[in-house]
């Protein structure tokens, strides 16, 4: 195997959760150069993967002329292997000597990891480890995230992600503010991550922390908030893809779901957690629960 297409997924936190069927491919050949199929969204999770070839971008909302172009420029190479965990028959148009999909697999657990795994099986063997998930991050956003942090005393800080893309999925503002008070002893500055579209929560947040806060809310790219969650002792937040985003770093993560299937896409990884709200309400989620849930993950991670 020397040229391999890999089909990854749209979302951030689904392209995360294909990372580990990614390493499988690499593992399995070293050698190969494998093109990736991304979204715009969150293709720079892969910019620096070592072994990446092309990275090309499929999107969900293309016409049908866009995808035309876009399999006729793929068809100009000729493919030891394409691995397709969209599975919308693209895989099937494109000149290869062997195709890996979703049709027919059977997952051995109920992670959407293990559903990606179950595709690569033919190729992993049996017994051995899934591999984390995986962000590639270079020196300039590690010292991105050093200087965005070194307003913060000390060293034990929370990160909070406050938003998410569906308002059912969000925690209220004055939750998160209600835990950082509950476990303010614990630690000795807060973090607040996320998108351009959190500003006014994180902002609400940050407002009254008895403890000292950054907000980056809308100051960061993918890789750079990656960073950034690399060097706090924890995050909490939403079920959104800033979770996917601290676990593939190894930083321990406790995720709110509300509505959602928590037991397929909680963060994926050893330090990952997650709270299922009363009735699948958030709003009817307290903040002591939160916070011993937090107290029991750190207790573990330790």
């Amino acid at each position: 195997m020397r040229k391999v297409l890999f089909i990854t997924l749209s979302n951030i936190g689904d392209a995360v959760l294909t990372t580990p069927a990614l390493e499988t491919l690499h593992q399995c050949f070293p050698k190969a150069s494998i093109d990736l199929m991304a979204d715009q969204r969150s293709s720079l999770l892969f910019t620096h993967c070592p072994y990446r070839g092309r990275i090309l971008h499929k999107h969900k909302k293309a016409g049908w002329r866009k995808l035309m172009g876009l399999i006729h420029q793929l068809r100009r190479t000729s493919y030891d292997l394409v691995v397709d965990l969209r599975t919308d028959g693209l895989a099937y148009l494109l000149r290869a000597r062997k195709r890996l999909t979703k049709r027919g697999v059977r997952p051995v657990g109920p992670h959407a990891v293990e559903h990606h795994m179950a595709v690569v099986a033919p190729l992993h063997p049996p017994l051995a480890p899934i591999p984390p998930c995986r962000i590639w991050l270079q020196a300039e956003q590690m010292q991105f995230a050093k200087t965005q942090l070194s307003p913060l005393p000390g060293r034990r800080w929370l990160a909070l992600g406050p938003g998410a893309n569906w308002a059912p999925k969000i925690w209220p503002a004055p939750a998160f503010t209600a835990l950082v008070n509950e476990v303010k002893h614990d630690f000795d500055g807060v973090v607040l991550v996320g998108g351009p579209q959190d500003r006014e929560r994180s902002q609400a947040v940050g407002a009254s922390l008895p403890l000292p806060c950054v907000d980056l809310c809308g100051c960061t790219d993918l890789l750079q908030v990656a960073a950034i969650l690399q060097q706090v002792s924890v995050f909490v937040g939403n079920d959104s893809g800033l979770g996917h985003l601290a676990a593939a770093v190894g930083t321990p993560t406790l995720t709110l779901f509300g509505p959602g299937q928590p037991e397929r896409y909680h963060p994926w990884g050893n330090h990952s957690a997650y709270v299922l709200a009363p009735n699948r309400q958030l709003d009817q989620l307290s903040a002591a629960t939160v916070a011993h849930r937090l107290r029991q993950l750190l207790d573990r991670a330790q």
